[in-house]
């Protein structure tokens, strides 16, 4: 057993690549993963440039560009009028611009190249089944306790355990995550099922009142990626529970005919009630610190969760590969973090109301303010987001 190597609480997209970013600095680590197998639920996320960065500090750029549909445009449209907003062209003019493209892919993809990387790594170590409850530490190292009684020792302990993380629990101490009352339904449909005038090469947005509609092709166009949300106010967090069409459709009813046939042809929905919370900066305590959902968690309208929890990663291990001890390099790395995470999380939330859900007058202004605007001032829009990488 190393001691200096470094525990991870969680095995999700964000344990996997601090565990590869932490070995490209020549860091051993061990990911502790509470599920008896290593994988990833759910079905398609969005990739912006700055996510492709990222897989070039971790490693695995060349496998995750291999895996990745690359779609020409980001597009809005108006679920009740039914006509174009406005678009995001994402070719040559884009890709110059940010030094990288924005694509989408499984989930589960994207967790495998992770996760290969991984395994493929010997400074890595992999465990299953390790539930991280909670921790001790004694200025020197860090025990993590885990569900079957058992403790692990390391130089420090990072939590990447999600959005109900048992080490947030202890770092920051600020209760249950925030309820958005806001439903989001998933489903994958094979390409052919897929209405033929809405197969477009790009990531869709359906916008209307307290509802919208995302449909984008993933796994090489064999299927396109279905999520739907609409703002219920739903009470209490719900995650994967299975629901029939006719259901999802309920929240639907009120949105033109072409954006409720897209809904008719999902399959195997499933829903979540979506969560956040505020920001804070309680992120680090001594030895252990929060990464990924477990520190910053947002609505999914930046498209940007997965995206920020591998910036996270990157920044955690260029901030102890440069610091002399464990304690200055997490604070470090948690002031480098802290106020782009803050900026995602309450712009996901504005998203939602200005961009996804509004009606009325107020969705007249969004579609007059964002159809005037022209591929170059959305380009210097974006610069603060894709033109990052998490060492800003």
């Amino acid at each position: 057993m190393d001691p200096d190597r470094i525990l991870i609480a969680g095995g999700g997209i964000g344990g996997l690549a601090a565990a590869l970013a932490l070995a490209q600095k020549g860091i051993a680590s061990q990911v502790l993963e509470k599920a008896s197998r290593l994988g990833e639920i759910g079905a398609g996320i969005q990739l912006g440039p700055n996510a492709f960065h990222c897989f070039d500090h971790l490693g695995v750029g060349e496998a995750a560009r291999g895996m990745a549909v690359y779609i020409d445009q980001l597009r809005l449209m108006d679920a009740l009028a039914d006509g174009e907003i406005c678009h995001i062209d994402l070719g040559e003019k884009f890709r110059a611009r940010f030094g990288n493209p924005y694509a989408v892919v499984h989930r589960g993809d994207l967790h495998g190249v992770l996760l290969k990387g991984c395994q493929d790594h010997p400074l890595i170590e992999l465990r299953t089944s390790a539930e991280v409850t909670g921790y001790d530490q004694d200025g020197a190292s860090v025990s993590a306790r885990l569900r079957n009684g058992e403790t692990v020792t390391g130089s420090a302990l990072i939590g990447a355990d999600g959005l109900w993380s048992n080490v947030r629990a202890q770092v920051t101490a600020d209760g249950p995550p925030r309820v958005s009352g806001h439903t989001t339904y998933r489903s994958v449909i094979p390409t052919e099922q897929m209405p033929e005038e809405l197969r477009w090469n790009a990531a869709t947005l359906w916008a209307g009142p307290k509802c919208h509609i995302v449909h984008y092709p993933l796994s090489g166009w064999k299927v396109f990626n279905l999520v739907v949300t609409y703002h219920n106010h739903a009470p209490e967090p719900v995650a994967g529970k299975p629901v029939d069409t006719e259901e999802v459709r309920k929240g639907f009813t009120h949105v033109c005919e072409r954006a409720q046939n897209i809904i008719r042809h999902g399959q195997n929905w499933h829903m979540w009630v979506l969560c956040d919370r505020d920001p804070v900066d309680r992120w680090v305590d001594g030895r252990v610190a929060l990464l990924g959902d477990a520190a910053h968690p947002m609505l999914q309208y930046m498209s940007q969760g997965g995206c920020m929890a591998m910036e996270d990663a990157v920044c955690l291990a260029d901030s102890l590969s440069r610091s002399d001890s464990v304690e200055a390099g997490l604070v470090n790395y948690r002031d480098r973090r802290v106020l782009r995470t803050a900026r995602t999380q309450l712009m996901s939330r504005a998203m939602g109301d200005h961009v996804y859900h509004p009606a009325g007058p107020h969705a007249a202004l969004r579609n007059s303010i964002m159809g005037a605007r022209t591929q170059d001032q959305w380009l210097d829009t974006l610069q603060w987001l894709y033109g990052g990488n998490g060492l800003g």
